[in-house]
């Protein structure tokens, strides 16, 4: 077997790629055990939440949400179909609708929250010290805050999964 030289960035890639992959699942059979929301349908939930009104167009949603554009429609629909959303359409654009935080969202939201933040809590300090944390998030910060220098990149990335861009 032949040894591939050391190129950090693509050791830094692989790293978020593989912490992804195990942390989002582990939190995720937390949610689940706790008989709380999904964590696909909690972060929905959370940029409602956070936009003004409690409502966003499906397309600025699309591009907040750490899910593909069709994976958040589908979301929507079931936060809808559960009574934790509902899709309004925008009166001054017939061809877009809006996605709005219902009251049942707002308590669905509210009870996940501990949960999840327990579960990050409790992946992150199994492996990371509290200085740790905060040159991650640094470090992180500096990448979400940096502008894309293609704009397709958060088109495609491959099947179900986009690379996210600045918020």
């Amino acid at each position: 077997m032949t040894e591939r030289p050391e190129d950090p960035v693509v050791d830094a890639w692989r790293g978020l790629l593989v912490a992804h992959s195990r942390l989002v699942p582990a939190v995720e059979a937390d949610l689940r055990a706790a008989g709380q929301v999904p964590l696909s349908w909690y972060d929905v939930l959370l940029e409602l939440n956070a936009a003004p009104d409690g409502r966003l167009r499906m397309s600025e949603l699309g591009q907040r949400a750490v899910l593909s554009r069709t994976r958040v429609s589908r979301v929507v629909d079931e936060l809808a179909a559960a009574g934790l959303a509902e899709r309004q359409p925008d009166q001054a654009d017939g061809r877009s609708s809006f996605a709005v935080l219902t009251p049942g969202g707002k308590e669905a939201l509210r009870r996940a929250w501990p949960v999840y933040r327990q579960a990050i809590h409790r992946q992150l300090t199994a492996r990371l010290s509290p200085q740790q944390c905060r040159e991650l998030a640094a470090l992180l910060g500096q990448v979400i805050a940096t502008p894309d220098v293609d704009p397709s990149v958060n088109d495609v990335s491959g099947p179900g999964r986009r690379v996210r861009g600045a918020r």
